[in-house]
């Protein structure tokens, strides 16, 4: 009796499986409200990754619709307060290559600066992301000197200048621990901002936590289990070697 009421339940369990897999196949050929809609509902449901499939279903459906230009802001906005960043950049791009006028790409372009600088929480993990960030921090200054976003991208940009600067003594110090003179001399060589007052500045510091693993540019408990290799570092790394075939 137990056996056949779990076969029961079981075939009951694959029923509504299947029904349900059904209906959201048969979600095709509607109108561009309708999807629209379902994506409002999924974000404030907190389905994004439904959201994203609704999306692509209004785009697929009604290129041309009206309502496509506010639902890539939703959803960029939306991946970006679930710190989605990349996603965020995604629907970024696809909103000034197909729908933004001149004042609206202006927001979008603040909105790409301000994804970068969010997904740095940590600026000793991604010395490329930085260079792109202070990049198009400085290319939004030039292009846009009177947005009401300057002050703004201009305080973020100095933030960025000073995380690459405090890297770059980090990699530094992480060469000459290592034996790495060259390279080590190559950070040192770089000059910080000269308009910025370093002795000023007021350093990060990481919590406790945190600190065991990423380190300060001292010596670190794990210092000899970092290889001698230069991918470790940076892709900056200077070897002897290069040196002698120049």
């Amino acid at each position: 009796m137990r056996f056949k009421l779990r076969l029961l339940l079981l075939a009951t369990s694959f029923i509504l499986f299947f029904n349900s897999c059904s209906k959201e196949l048969e979600e095709y050929n509607k109108p561009a409200v309708y999807w629209y809609a379902k994506i409002i509902e999924s974000i404030s449901e907190g389905s994004i990754d439904k959201a994203d499939n609704y999306y692509s279903s209004l785009q697929g459906e009604h290129i041309g619709s009206s309502l496509l230009p506010e639902a890539t802001m939703i959803l960029a906005i939306t991946h970006m307060y679930y710190e989605e960043y990349l996603l965020t950049e995604h629907f970024l791009d696809e909103y000034v290559k197909r729908y933004a006028n001149s004042n609206e790409k202006e927001f979008a372009e603040f909105l790409k600066i301000k994804a970068k600088y969010m997904a740095l929480p940590n600026p000793r993990r991604d010395q490329v992301l930085i260079a792109e960030a202070i990049t198009e921090s400085e290319n939004f200054k030039r292009t846009y000197p009177n947005s009401m976003y300057y002050s703004i991208v201009d305080t973020m940009a100095t933030n960025l200048y000073m995380a690459d600067a405090a890297l770059n003594e980090t990699i530094a110090s992480l060469y000459a621990r290592i034996d790495k003179p060259k390279s080590a001399a190559y950070y040192k060589a770089i000059k910080p901002q000269a308009w910025i007052v370093w002795s000023e500045i007021e350093r990060a510091n990481s919590p406790w936590y945190k600190a065991w693993f990423e380190g300060d540019g001292g010596e670190s408990w794990y210092g000899y289990l970092i290889p001698d290799t230069r991918s470790v570092v940076s892709r900056n790394s200077i070897s002897d070697n290069e040196e002698s075939n120049k």
